[in-house]
């Protein structure tokens, strides 16, 4: 095998592993409070995401150094980005009473742990099944809406509790149907949070609404679909 294709390959893993390193500075800045920093770090750990499993599929990784696995490298960097360091931040961010933050905070990465473990995680058409873990949209959200500790305390909650309910929960990139619709939507998202990070996560709140009702657009079209579709058959 060309030695170019082996170096490109572990390129790749090497592009995947770099989320890490996102997520341990993502951990210090949220350890100094600095939200903007935080997210940024963690924004650019989702763009590594996105674009790390398409270049691995292209470039037939798997079957080029088939001695690292992808997949555990890609759990491990999204189990420390999407779970370990937003939960951190929620303790940080003196949302909830810091006991009850803390029990919060714990509740988060066991339930997220024992869904990263399940098998049966997405649908046949790509759904998740339930909440899918997304804690660092959750800590954006929670830090750019200002809430009572008693309703911070209520979402998590329910969220964990939605982790193991089996409703159907939308991938953008890989739900074939509304596909379209679902990328733009995302790519909205991602430049409203860009401006939101710029700007000290304090975006006004014509951008804070934009960004609720994308937040009530990705919760709900899964089931509402789902919905559709039993209702039809």
């Amino acid at each position: 095998m060309p030695p170019t294709n082996r170096r490109a390959a572990f390129a790749i893993h090497l592009l995947t592993a770099s989320g890490a390193a996102c997520a341990l500075l993502a951990l210090l800045a949220a350890d100094g409070r600095n939200w903007s920093a935080m997210f940024g770090w963690l924004g650019a750990a989702l763009v590594i995401d996105t674009v790390d499993g398409p270049l691995a599929r292209r470039y037939s990784v798997a079957v080029i150094l088939p001695r690292w696995s992808g997949d555990t490298l890609d759990l491990v960097v999204d189990f420390l980005t999407y779970v370990f360091v937003p939960a951190y931040a929620i303790v940080r961010a003196g949302l909830m009473p810091d006991v009850v933050a803390i029990i919060a905070a714990v509740a988060i990465v066991i339930s997220s742990a024992l869904y990263f473990a399940d098998r049966n995680m997405k649908t046949d058409d790509n759904h998740f099944r339930g909440f899918p873990g997304l804690w660092n949209a959750v800590a954006f959200y929670l830090i750019l809406v200002p809430l009572p500790a008693w309703l911070v305390a209520a979402v998590i909650a329910f969220l964990v509790v939605a982790t193991f309910m089996n409703f159907p929960f939308i991938h953008p990139l890989r739900v074939r149907t509304g596909r379209a619709l679902n990328v733009v939507v995302l790519v909205a998202w991602g430049l409203l949070a860009l401006y939101t990070v710029v700007l000290n996560m304090r975006p006004g709140w014509g951008v804070t609404i934009l960004l609720c009702a994308i937040a009530v657009y990705v919760i709900s079209v899964g089931i509402v679909r789902k919905q559709v579709g039993s209702d039809t058959a």
